[in-house]
């Protein structure tokens, strides 16, 4: 008899009781908190990012290998910051396709552009064995619940040779550079979403969005994870020790 070992499950952050009871519960909370905060989102993360949010994305993507004619699956898709820059690489909205659980956050993805959209979880994609070229996940790598299950997901769903590229925002290892982090992400960002958003929840959801940050497990084993769910030729980038961007390959 054939000894079958279940991969290991990896949340990528503790249980946050401030939120949440327990990770039963935390599926439903961050759709919540998503769409409630869907239609500040963009204004919010526009001054967060000091404008310079669309030209990273971009470099990102064009650094991992994405190209003209490339089918695309944008996992969180969220309200569509990624797959913006994805059309304009890729040349035809046709060939990008948005996966979000959260209704309000695919309303506003449909909203800002023509691309397809699914309703789903990045644990349990509703798609069928090795379809896209490039497979995209930004900045939502914190919200999934486990993320052995999402590359699992990501593998099965990309084609033999195609990418897999994932953007976030990692808390940085010096002292210094963290508490400076946390207290712009923390405090100045919450603040300004109540002074500009239209939504009562949005300064909650940035408040949630660096505590995820600051729980978040370390890049080491993001990178295992991925690498154990067969990707390979993983290569890990960091701009100003903030921003890390992990990019693999689906064996050929």
């Amino acid at each position: 008899m054939t000894d079958v070992t279940t991969p290991e499950a990896l949340p990528p952050h503790p249980t946050l009781a401030r939120y949440y009871e327990d990770d039963g519960a935390r599926a439903g909370f961050v759709r919540r908190i998503f769409d409630a905060g869907a239609a500040d989102y963009d204004r919010v993360e526009r001054m967060m990012a000091l404008g310079s949010g669309s030209w990273y994305r971009r470099m990102a993507l064009r650094r991992a290998g994405l190209a003209a004619g490339m089918r695309v699956l944008d996992v969180a898709i969220g309200t569509g910051l990624v797959a913006r820059e994805e059309v304009e690489i890729v040349g035809d909205p046709a060939r990008v396709l948005g996966l979000d659980p959260s209704p309000g956050m695919l309303a506003e993805a449909v909203r800002n552009l023509s691309v397809r959209v699914v309703m789903g979880r990045a644990e349990q994609l509703p798609l069928r064995d090795g379809q896209f070229d490039f497979l995209s996940m930004g900045y939502a790598l914190r919200h999934v619940g486990d993320l052995t299950e999402a590359f699992a997901e990501f593998y099965r769903v990309t084609r033999p040779g195609g990418t897999v590229c994932i953007m976030e925002i990692t808390r940085p290892r010096g002292r210094i550079a963290g508490a400076v982090l946390r207290q712009y992400m923390r405090y100045v960002v919450p603040a300004l979403a109540r002074l500009t958003g239209r939504r009562t929840e949005s300064p909650r959801l940035w408040e949630y969005f660096w505590d995820t940050i600051a729980a978040c497990v370390p890049p080491e084993r993001v990178a295992a994870a991925l690498e154990g769910a067969g990707l390979v030729d993983l290569v890990i980038h960091k701009e100003w020790g903030i921003f890390s961007q992990y990019t693999a390959r689906k064996p050929a």
